[in-house]
């Protein structure tokens, strides 16, 4: 069976104006010499006031503008695509730069739309943001790829393969749909060596325009593999700039391990709490759809550094605990156990929602209560209505925060729970919830989400690690 490498490269990996263009030019030189290459690409990042920033965010900043009446401009939108055009070869240069006055034709027109409406919203939205971003810049960097000798194709709108339900800014996956119409991007991979196409973006069955949630150029990278993983040996490489370590390096600077393996579990709880390794999301796709293929974390700039995810990793005999990690701005919701089902199956059917942990129950004045860590508290702001109409009794707890160790054998370590809570009793810092289940080997550490906390907490449980022994 042929090989297929599809490859995302997020915002990061293209750096402010293009500027690890060409390094993300030699990565899929050197992919492509034994398999074929679907690469995902993510909006740029561009440099305003002197900060980095996703197109996504000016584009979202404008349409703002565009809804209260305010003046509205692509200027930044099109000056960064300027300095990626450079490298396009002259031959190419004149297709390239047609392709993006027309894409920002089109997102203006979003924008015109917006700003006359009042409404900067649903598929107005989605419109204005797919074409400044990703289907940009993934038609651009075709052009880039052509333009240094590689055969290559780009996947264009009207054949989109990633087709998803009607909750246009925050859709969800529909895989049958989707490889009713993969026709068009089968036979682009066929012929080319590599094949571009843009993340975060989906299509209804009926043409409207919609977005995952942000990060969601990963799920697209999924999604793909998902379609393609009974024709070619297919994996998914998401190209970084580190593989996976024992912490948040811009939180713990010192001591990171670095980690080899982890299971499509640990992954993806790591990615609930905090690491921005993936997206959770798109591992849960993965495991809905009973695939089982493995993924790929590549330091883009050092290829030799990788973390491989799977679904049940190698034995090794590295430290059970993988990685410490935190998460701010999250709620807890308690419920009457008797309504807790009634509210998963909602979840689950009507909100297609998922980034929730269910901690252990209590039991109060002779009513057991069942209890809800939700990893968003905007989400739970934004719906308040829906969860208390559940329950008269429920009652939603903000500003929490928390804390996790990483781990599926985290059994095996000893004294674990009592030396990270006392660790962070030494920090300063007062628990005001632990959640430890050795059935599911997971330790959840609640604090207040106030000034740096997580990041305490974090520091100290991150030194105590190494030093906790493990049979």
């Amino acid at each position: 069976m042929e090989k297929l490498i599809v490859a995302k490269f997020g915002g990061s990996a293209i750096g402010p104006d293009g500027k690890f263009v060409p390094t993300i030019v030699e990565r899929i030189k050197n992919l492509k010499t034994d398999s074929k290459i679907i690469a995902v690409f993510s909006a740029p990042l561009t440099i305003a006031e002197g900060q980095k920033r996703s197109l996504t965010d000016v584009v979202l900043e404008q349409g703002k503008n565009a809804e209260n009446g305010n003046s509205y401009s692509l200027g930044a939108v099109k000056s960064s695509y300027q300095k990626i055009l450079e490298f396009v070869s002259s031959e190419k240069k004149e297709d390239c730069n047609r392709i993006i006055n027309s894409f920002l034709e089109k997102s203006q027109s979003a924008l015109g739309e917006a700003s006359e409406k009042k409404e900067f919203a649903n598929e107005i939205r989605s419109n204005a943001l797919a074409f400044t971003g990703e289907i940009l810049m993934s038609h651009v960097m075709n052009y880039i790829l052509q333009s240094n000798g590689i055969k290559s194709g780009s996947v264009d709108f009207d054949n989109w393969p990633i087709i998803t339900d009607k909750n246009i800014e925050s859709t969800n996956f529909l895989p049958v749909e989707s490889k009713a119409q993969l026709d068009h991007t089968e036979k682009l991979v066929e012929q080319n060596e590599v094949v571009t196409i843009g993340g975060f973006i989906g299509k209804t069955p009926d043409g409207i325009t919609t977005t995952y949630e942000r990060g969601g150029s990963d799920r697209t990278a999924a999604d793909l593999g998902i379609l393609f993983h009974k024709k070619y040996e297919t994996r998914v490489d998401f190209e970084k700039d580190s593989a996976v370590v024992s912490a948040d390096p811009k939180i713990v600077e010192t001591d990171l391990s670095e980690v080899d393996q982890l299971s499509y579990n640990e992954a993806r709880l790591a990615g609930m709490f905090g690491m921005k390794i993936l997206d959770p999301i798109a591992i849960k796709e993965i495991l809905e759809n009973g695939v089982d293929i493995p993924i790929i974390v590549t330091n883009m700039t050092n290829p030799t550094k990788i973390t491989t995810i799977k679904r049940v990793p190698d034995k090794k005999n590295g430290h059970p605990i993988k990685i410490v990690t935190g998460k701010k701005n999250c709620a807890i919701f308690r419920i009457e156990t008797n309504w807790i089902q009634k509210l998963l199956t909602s979840l689950e059917k009507d909100k297609r929602y998922s980034e929730f942990i269910i901690l252990s129950p209590f039991t109060k004045d002779g009513i057991e209560f069942s209890r809800m860590l939700f990893l968003d508290a905007d989400y739970v702001k934004r719906n308040e209505k829906y969860f208390l109409g559940f329950d008269s009794l429920a009652k939603i707890t903000y500003n929490r925060g928390v804390i996790t160790l990483i781990g599926d054998e985290m059994w095996r370590v000893q004294q674990v729970a009592s030396r990270t809570s006392a660790k962070i009793g030494e920090a300063g810092l007062n628990i005001l919830n632990m959640d430890a289940q050795e059935e599911t080997s997971r330790i959840i550490i609640v604090v207040e989400d106030a000034e740096d906390n997580i990041k305490k907490a974090i520091r100290a449980i991150h030194t105590e690690t190494s030093k906790i022994s493990f049979v």
